[in-house]
């Protein structure tokens, strides 16, 4: 199965590395260049039990790439996971900017298609896992 995972950070890289050695094509979407070059290269920075020999493995196997296209990401896969940051502002209130364009940038997709899962790693009560208006974007193009 074509996987899209929005978002290389922790969860977002355990994820995709999860999902390819798990013998799915996964491509990993982020908007920062650089990690994409590190992690296209083999080189993990999150500091997790076996994850960068997982990654290389799935790399130099084929199952698992980067990119920084996130239109193409999604065109080409058939479940997009969103895991993308959502700190806390000073207030403890998520910035939900990320998971807005995450959602746009699925929305500008090929329409009808894959099917959307927020991967979210906010504790209870800080707030709603997929507030109003992504959760509208996305309904207006995922069945």
């Amino acid at each position: 199965m074509n996987l899209c995972i929005i978002g290389a950070g922790h969860v977002g890289l355990a994820t995709a590395a999860a999902f390819a050695n798990l013998g799915h094509d996964v491509i990993c979407a982020d908007t920062d260049a650089d990690k994409i070059a590190l992690l296209n290269a083999g080189e993990c920075r999150i500091r997790e039990p076996i994850l960068p020999e997982v990654l290389r493995r799935n790399l130099v196997a084929g199952r698992l790439s980067f990119t920084t296209d996130t239109s193409a990401a999604v065109r080409s896969s058939e479940i997009i996971f969103i895991a993308v940051g959502t700190p806390l502002d000073a207030d403890n209130r998520a910035d939900l900017s990320h998971l807005h364009a995450a959602a746009l940038d699925i929305a500008r997709g090929p329409g009808a298609g894959p099917s959307t899962f927020p991967v979210a790693s906010l504790g209870v009560n800080e707030t709603p896992a997929l507030p109003g208006p992504p959760l509208r974007i996305l309904r207006s193009n995922v069945v």
